[in-house]
């Protein structure tokens, strides 16, 4: 059985997602920690609960996303997945967040390319990956079909979808990809995004003004 724990990071009030099951094996999804206290944080939890990170994954580059991503790596020599298509933009991350007038260190390249159909496995876990581009063009999605619940990134928000003016941003792929890959999943899947609170499928189907 899954664990997950969210912390809401940097400015941009983004969660990162710690997965983490009875093997004491985790994930971390998104690693937005900016400050030495945020960074501290995580490391206490994954320290305190005994957790052994395998893994860091990135659903999209954008900057919220990755402002810690230097920091779990140099912390737990973590390989980084992500799908490539968004290279670019962890290429342009200091520069981004320059712009916000904050500093951050290089984001590690991706080691571990994740596209469409492949598995995020830690412990007795195993996560699917669906791409769904629009609002990057290498925005992911990880989905457990055993315990119905997907992470979401900034596909998916309750009430919401993800904004589609930023570099790599498509409003008719955001929309494809919602209809096409993510509403077809079980109705009772939770969904965890990328910030804001969780949701679910059922939910979005019936109330999100962007799908109806």
């Amino acid at each position: 059985m899954t664990t997950i724990k969210t912390f809401v990071f940097n400015p941009f009030q983004e969660n990162t997602y710690l997965l983490f099951d009875e093997t004491k094996e985790c994930i971390i999804v998104d690693t937005g920690c900016h400050s030495q206290e945020e960074q501290q944080e995580l490391s206490n939890f994954i320290e305190e609960n005994g957790l052994q990170p395998k893994l860091a994954v990135i659903t999209h580059g954008h900057v919220d996303h990755v402002m810690g991503v230097a920091y779990i790596q140099k912390q737990y020599k973590l390989d980084i997945a992500g799908n490539p298509e968004d290279l670019p933009l962890l290429q342009m991350a200091t520069t981004q967040a320059m712009m916000y007038g904050m500093t951050i260190d290089d984001v590690p390249s991706i080691s571990i390319n994740l596209n469409e159909g492949d598995v995020v496995a830690f412990g007795n876990t195993k996560l699917s990956v669906i791409q769904t581009p629009g609002h990057s063009k290498g925005c992911i999605c990880l989905h457990n079909s055993e315990e119905n619940y997907l992470l979401s990134g900034d596909t998916l928000f309750r009430g919401s979808i993800g904004r589609t003016d930023l570099p790599g941003g498509n409003y008719e792929e955001i929309i494809e990809s919602i209809k096409d890959k993510l509403l077809p999943l079980a109705p009772e899947t939770r969904v965890y995004p990328g910030h804001g609170e969780p949701t679910t499928i059922s939910w979005e189907k019936e109330n999100n003004p962007f799908l109806t």
